[in-house]
């Protein structure tokens, strides 16, 4: 029997993200899975199939929007990060931090780049959109600043962004985190994260 399969669909623009994010890898350890990283586009997809994100951010409920910063900061304090929400900037243009992932994915820099571009907007309440911020994610990270800008610049780079945006709506996906189990098992946010372990338990 092969090793279980998680895809990982992820933007950085999400702090529900960075709280999956935090926890898939030591989950996928646990049961000896491969966790293969999509950086995708998550705007792309409110824009193609769920467009409701933009009417609830227009038209708030207060209710349940105080109860959500609630929710976050307890996911937060059991995950042990720290969340700032809303950070100065959101929702934030992450188009090229989540094409510096791919940049970086060959060389095995995507796990580092994308936990600081994570830590930096959430736990630092910093703009991910400026490259002032990506240059300084890039040098802490022993990174050409240079290169990278260069890099993330390359057609090749947008495509597979856009295509693995396209794929997510295709395979049924709607936001970020979106997890696949070996192909076609979908799970959709942090918070389904037991249920993706309740899966792993029942593989053959």
């Amino acid at each position: 029997m092969p090793a279980p399969l998680i895809e990982f669909f992820f933007d950085c623009s999400s702090p529900w993200t960075y709280l999956a994010f935090s926890g898939i890898e030591p989950l996928a350890a646990e049961y000896g899975a491969e966790i293969r990283w999509r950086p995708f586009l998550v705007g792309g997809v409110f824009n193609t199939v769920n467009p409701s994100v933009y009417a609830s951010r227009e038209h708030p409920v207060p209710a349940k929007q105080a109860y959500m910063r609630k929710d976050l900061q307890d996911w937060a304090r059991a995950a042990g990060l720290r969340i700032r929400f809303p950070p100065s900037v959101f929702p934030v243009n992450s188009v090229k931090a989540m094409r510096g992932c791919l940049l970086l994915e060959a060389e095995g820099g995507l796990v580092p780049f994308a936990r600081a571009v994570f830590d930096t907007y959430w736990g630092e309440d910093k703009d991910v959109s400026q490259d002032a911020v990506l240059a300084e994610i890039c040098t802490g990270l022993g990174i050409d600043p240079r290169r990278f800008f260069a890099g993330i610049a390359d057609a090749a780079i947008k495509d597979r962004l856009r295509a693995n945006t396209e794929e997510l709506v295709c395979r049924g996906g709607f936001g970020t985190p979106t997890l696949f189990l070996d192909g076609d098992d979908m799970y959709f946010g942090n918070d389904r994260l037991p249920l993706l372990r309740e899966a792993l338990d029942k593989r053959p």
